[in-house]
C-alpha cells in the first residue's frame, strides 16, 4: 500500500512540474555572434542553432544577416550561413 501511494505522489509530481514548464521559444534563422566586453562589437554570423554561436548571439533577420556578411563580417566555418544565403 505504501509503494502505491509513493507511486501517486510521483506521478502528481511531474505531472505538476510539466505544467509548469514554460514554452520553448522559437529558434531564430540567423543570429549574430557578439565580442565580449562593453563594446559588444559583431564577431559572426551563424544559421540559428549553431552551437558556436554562444550565449551572447542576437538574432537578426536574413536581411540583416546577407548585409553583414556582404560587408565583411566572417561566416561561421561550421554551420556556413554565407552559403545559405547564397553568398560566396
Amino acid at each position: 500500500m505504501t509503494l502505491r501511494g509513493v507511486q501517486k505522489a510521483i506521478a502528481a509530481a511531474e505531472q505538476e512540474a510539466a505544467q509548469r514548464q514554460l514554452p520553448a521559444l522559437p529558434q531564430p534563422d540567423w543570429v549574430l555572434q557578439l565580442d565580449v566586453g562593453r563594446d559588444a562589437r559583431p564577431v559572426a554570423v551563424h544559421i540559428g542553432g549553431c552551437n558556436l554561436a554562444g550565449r551572447r548571439a542576437r538574432p537578426i533577420s536574413r536581411e540583416q544577416a546577407s548585409r553583414v556578411l556582404t560587408e565583411g563580417l566572417e561566416a561561421c566555418a561550421v554551420c556556413w550561413p554565407d552559403t545559405e544565403l547564397g553568398i560566396l
